[in-house]
């Protein structure tokens, strides 16, 4: 299925938390399947980030499971992740794991303006549709700082990497979007595209617009 129309991505809520079982289920094997490893989250951890409103889940139009993403909480609010990005591997290369991602960005955006968003992630994929959501690479000492977090990387089979490394990096590349830096950079662009639009005024000031 390629036609992205054909889905229905929306916030999750109650009714969709009879779905959490087989997100968790898909979690853990498509890890496996790349030989990495993931914080694992059981069924209830699932459904109440659905009962919370801080997940996307995505259907086929017959109400088949089709995607999931979720919404974590750091450092008193300081830092969102985006986790836990699954896609039905029947549906992947469709174009829906990109969608997800924008609404779920969308849904932190709204809940947490001020706060940085960040991933640690090994797909290629996902590195490429965080770069167009604005993401920039970062080392890890850019990350939160919270125990919590860094504690959940401890079901995934390269800790003890992170753990030798002293948690300045392993397997796993670190994006971060920085909404203060963000607005830094629309303003400098602005400032650029003021000053080019006045230096071709005043290269061609007989320059009148065309009406058509």
């Amino acid at each position: 299925m390629n036609n992205q129309t054909s889905f229905i991505i929306t916030v999750a809520d109650e009714q969709h938390v009879k779905y959490a079982s087989q997100i968790c289920d898909e979690m853990e094997s498509s890890a496996k399947a790349r030989g990495t490893g993931i914080a694992k989250r059981s069924p209830d951890y699932i459904a109440q980030k659905m009962l919370e409103g801080k997940a996307v889940i995505a259907l086929q139009q017959d109400g088949t499971w089709a995607g999931f993403c979720y919404i974590e909480t750091w450092s008193h609010g300081e830092y969102v992740a985006n986790s836990g990005l699954i896609v039905s591997p029947d549906l992947r290369k469709s174009g829906l794991a990109k969608q997800i991602k924008k609404k779920i960005f969308e849904l932190s955006r709204k809940k947490y303006p001020d706060a940085k968003i960040f991933g640690l992630t090994t797909a290629l994929a996902v590195m490429r549709i965080n770069t167009e959501l604005g993401y920039s690479p970062v080392t890890y000492s850019e990350l939160t700082k919270d125990e919590a977090f860094w504690q959940g990387c401890k079901s995934c089979v390269n800790f003890e990497i992170l753990t030798m490394k002293g948690r300045t990096n392993c397997l796993c590349t670190a994006m971060l979007y920085d909404p203060e830096r963000e607005k830094k950079r629309m303003a400098a662009n602005e400032q650029y595209r003021s000053l080019a639009a006045e230096a071709t005024e005043i290269e061609n000031p007989n320059l009148q617009p065309i009406h058509s």
